[in-house]
């Protein structure tokens, strides 16, 4: 066992070293899962327990007061909060809050320069010191032999800080917050672990405190201190972990300021108890007693009982050499029984306790985080999914880490953030500027200074990166085992197999079950192909000429394919009723044949043998609409290299017409159909990539389609991308092109049948290379706004529309840093009724969020990470988990994966 090292006995305040904690390279924490809205009364906490029908023997203890010890008393300048949140320190579970909006949670990192001391701060908790319904806060400097509070202006911000001695030599280690004379006023009490006593500050009720008072507790070494209710008289008791003595001490509070002389409780010899926590372990309505002993590798709990006392330790291991560092209790597993997470700085892993149901447990370690000690550790829902996640710190650069609960005992993968420190030793959790989001103060030892993390709502949680085969290439989505939960297929076209993800309903799913299909597959479709009403899957396979018709079982199984001969080299496939029976039916454009082939359903799952009819060159894609209006499906197909779109009306029956060709420009690349002049007639739009141009065909009561209309973009412009609105307010819908080449972007207006108007051009310039375009009201003025995207510019532009087809001058806001943003999407993702964006960042491999403020403006950027060299190249956007709220998904070019991410807002 080390002795304490103790230096500069002459009491100065100014004391130059750094103190180490007897058991380790930094200082000691002691966390809580309480809320500080819970802690401001102590009856707080026994609300929570349930009285007891049995008559308890009355626990004799006599009461004595201290006089108060000498104070000084300094102000200081204003500073800024870096982050918001402070928890009190004191550590049991409470009832379960009420339900809230779900919101996905992150925290803003902290800037260069945090607040710094130069005292030693060890400890910090928080509580409405003033009576203002702001959080404030109290911080522990142990180095100084003082406290300083610190009052919350709500605002991200403290107001002046005012210092309390805790008297010569005494190192304050921990500090806690309650009401410990039931007058309503927040008191702090104080572990001095040098001079071997409990200081309390008694509150005002405006923000200032009493001196200190003093409780002895004995040759003990304080470390930690909890404030609870023990038994159950209303008044707040207060328990300590003595390092020295290797045991706890309770002090039970008598009211009038007085409280029972130490009863202690051995921990063990050579246990050094580090930290403390309280909670009903074994539902019998009795708090109990949990300790981190750090020098046995164990934690020890101390039962509650009828007559207010506590039990013998039970001792459950943590680990051979684990040394337990700190400890939180929560429900982890969705049960009713409280579990320990505990960080176990000497195994360098988080574990968790989990309770079997009557005070017993089991040690389960959940996290291991290699060469980095863990320190501290809390319990909380930060992201508000009523399923508790743990926060901790440790050694390292990104030393503070959130592990998201899963709700039965399981943890996601730690979002990670740095504080600058090495040694972050102490934590408190809390809302500071009651935003609704928790935030997190971390104490430094090393370097001297208080971080605070602002929780904020990132609207999305980390995202979930599934593996699949080799080079997906097509994604369909649908419920393949009837739990009515949206499951994925992926069309792998390297690995010649699709991946089935079955979805947990909670946004996550499970790991990819794949089969086999023919080679190269290109494209994907869902129908229920024998009306059992299970869904199946079909997939065209472009080397092996044929499709593949998987049939599933309904449990998210399927049948082994069975294929069916088409053209050569297909590469799209679509599934409608051609034949009016209600059986799914479907067409494939094969490219290497430059035809269609249509396979008419027995509805029993097999399929007619093929029937085609002649397209374009190079057909790659097609289409499904009534062009007609005769209620029968009609097909469309883009061919690519005879630069023409084939139509091909169904007679409903099965058959097809001769198709009718329509010229369009060069390389037709994609197809859209809508309604464009608002005639109730179905019209298609083309991007012709080689003509840099987009053709709109315009159904027509007389022939199908009327001869395409060329809108020139510019030449050499080379359109990358565009979006379909109505900028001018007439009810007919407008195009904007993003022109890559050109650098600007091409408004269309349109004018009716046939008609639109010469291209508007808005100069992106300096900005280059832009590469994607949405459309969008971001400032709330009902005028479609338009946004693009730089592949070259560190900047996201938007140009706002005026109402009549014109628009502003480029406004830009700025990003991280330049990069290929080939994809950028247009929704509200934190549930604000406000619009956002986000963007892909190809070449950093992360997301960037940029969420509207209403007015025009955003605020500062959000990073979404992705995994390394995951290249993000498109993004999606849509309601994935069916919860009324827009959800993404993000297809990586670099990893050959999907990412998705559910908005929790």
């Amino acid at each position: 066992m080390n002795a304490i090292s103790v230096d500069n006995n002459d009491g100065s305040d100014e004391q130059s070293h750094v103190e180490q904690h007897p058991h380790a390279d930094n200082d000691h924490y002691e966390d809580s899962t309480q809320k500080p809205s819970d802690s401001a009364r102590s009856d707080a906490i026994t609300k929570n327990i349930k009285e007891s029908s049995m008559t308890a023997t009355a626990l004799k203890y006599s009461c004595w007061t201290r006089h108060r010890s000498s104070t000084a008393v300094g102000a200081f300048a204003l500073f800024t909060a870096i982050a918001m949140t402070i928890g009190v320190l004191t550590v049991y579970f409470t009832i379960p809050k009420p339900t809230v909006q779900q919101c996905g949670h992150r925290f803003k990192p902290t800037i260069p320069k945090p607040v710094e001391y130069q005292y030693g701060p060890r400890s910090v908790a928080i509580g409405d010191f003033n009576s203002d319904t702001f959080l404030d806060m109290v911080i522990a400097n142990h180095l100084v032999n003082k406290i300083v509070v610190y009052l919350g202006d709500g605002n991200d911000a403290f107001a002046t800080h005012t210092t309390y001695a805790t008297g010569p030599y005494s190192s304050p280690y921990m500090v806690v917050v309650d009401d410990f004379n039931n007058d309503y006023h927040l008191d702090i009490a104080v572990a001095n672990f040098k001079t071997n006593n409990i200081g309390i500050f008694y509150g005002f009720g405006n923000g200032s405190f009493e001196n200190q008072i003093e409780f002895s507790t004995g040759s003990s070494r304080p470390i930690a201190i909890i404030a609870v209710d023990f038994n159950n008289d209303s008044l707040v008791d207060i328990a300590t972990a003595n390092f020295g003595s290797h045991n706890i001490s309770i002090l039970y509070g008598c009211g009038n300021r007085k409280f029972s002389k130490p009863i202690t409780y051995s921990t063990g010899y050579d246990s050094l108890p580090s930290s403390l926590a309280a909670g009903d372990f074994n539902n019998d309505n009795y708090l109990d007693i949990a300790v981190g002993n750090y020098g046995t590798d164990n934690v020890g709990i101390f039962f509650g009982n009828i007559k207010r006392t506590f039990e013998e330790q039970m001792i459950f291991s943590t680990g051979f050499g684990s040394h337990p560092y700190s400890i939180a209790v929560g429900y982890l597993n969705a049960d009713e029984f409280l579990d320990i997470a505990v960080s176990k700085s000497g195994s360098r892993q988080i574990g968790v306790l989990m309770n079997n149901g009557n005070g017993i447990f089991t040690n389960h370690a959940i996290y291991s985080l290699g060469s980095a000690s863990p320190y501290a550790i809390g319990v909380e829902d930060f992201n508000e999914d009523q399923r508790l996640d743990i926060v901790f710190t440790s050694s390292g650069v990104a030393n503070t880490d959130v592990l998201f609960g899963f709700g039965n005992g399981s943890f996601d993968n730690p979002i990670m953030y740095s504080t600058g420190s090495s040694s972050s030793i102490s934590m408190a959790i809390g809302d500071l500027n009651r935003d609704r989001r928790l935030d997190v103060i971390i104490v430094n030892n090393d370097t001297g200074s208080i971080d605070i993390l602002f929780g904020r709502y990132a609207a999305f949680l980390n995202q979930k990166k599934y593996s699949v085969g080799f080079s997906p290439y097509s994604v369909a989505s649908g419920d393949f085992n009837n739990d009515t939960r949206p499951d994925i297929v992926v069309a792998n076209q390297g690995s010649a197999d699709v991946s089935i993800l079955l979805g947990n309903g909670n946004g996550s799913f499970a790991d990819q079950t794949r089969y086999s299909v023919g080679r190269n597959p290109q494209s994907v479709a869902i129908g229920d192909f024998n009306n059992d009403t299970r869904l199946d899957i079909v997939v065209a396979n472009a080397r092996t000429n044929d499709v593949s018709i998987l049939l599933g079982n309904g449990n998210g199984s399927f049948a082994n394919q069975t294929r069916y001969s088409v053209g050569f080299f297909p590469r799209f496939v679509a599934v409608g009723d051609f034949n009016s029976d209600t059986r799914p039916d479907m067409v494939v454009a094969n490219q290497g044949s430059d035809d269609v082939s249509i396979l008419l359903g027995n509805g029993n799952g097999s399929f007619a043998d093929q029937t085609r009819y002649s397209a374009g060159s190079g057909p790659s894609s097609v289409a499904i609409g009534d062009f007609n209006n005769d209620t029968r499906l009609d097909i469309v197909v883009a061919n690519q290299y005879s630069n023409d779109v084939s139509i091909l009306l169904g007679n409903g029956n099965g058959s097809f017409a001769d198709q009718t060709r329509y010229s369009v420009g060069s390389d037709p690349c994609s197809v859209a159909i809508g309604d464009f002049n608002n005639d109730t007639r179905l019209d298609i739009a083309v991007a012709n990539y080689a003509s840099f141009d987009v053709s709109i065909l315009l159904g027509s009561d007389y022939v199908v389609f009327e001869k395409e209309t060329t809108l020139m973009t510019g030449n050499g412009s080379r359109p990358k991308s565009m979006v379909s609105s109505d900028f001018n307010n007439d009810g007919l819908m407008d195009i904007a092109v993003i022109n890559s080449d050109n650098n600007d972007v091409g408004v269309f207006l349109s004018c009716g049948i046939r008609c639109f108007t010469h291209r508007m051009i808005y100069s992106t310039h300096p900005y280059l290379s832009v590469c994607s375009i949405a459309a969008g009201d971001f400032n709330n003025d009902m005028q479609m706004d338009v946004v693009f995207a730089s592949c070259d510019s560190a900047i996201v532009g938007v140009f706002f529309g005026h109402g009549n087809g014109s628009l502003a001058n480029l406004t830009t806001f700025p990003i991280d840093s330049p990069s290929s943003q080939y994809s950028l999407a247009v929704g509200d993702f934190n549930d604000d009724a406000i619009l956002d964006i986000i963007i892909a960042n190809f070449d950093y491999s992360y997301l960037d969020v940029l969420h509207g403020h209403g007015d025009g403006t955003f605020a500062s950027i959000i990073f979404v990470p992705l995994s390394y060299g995951a290249h993000p190249f498109s993004v999606v956007v849509g309601d994935f988990d069916n919860d009324r709220k827009l959800d993404f998904a993000v297809a990586n070019m670099g990893t050959d994966s999907l990412s998705i991410f559910l908005q929790t807002c």
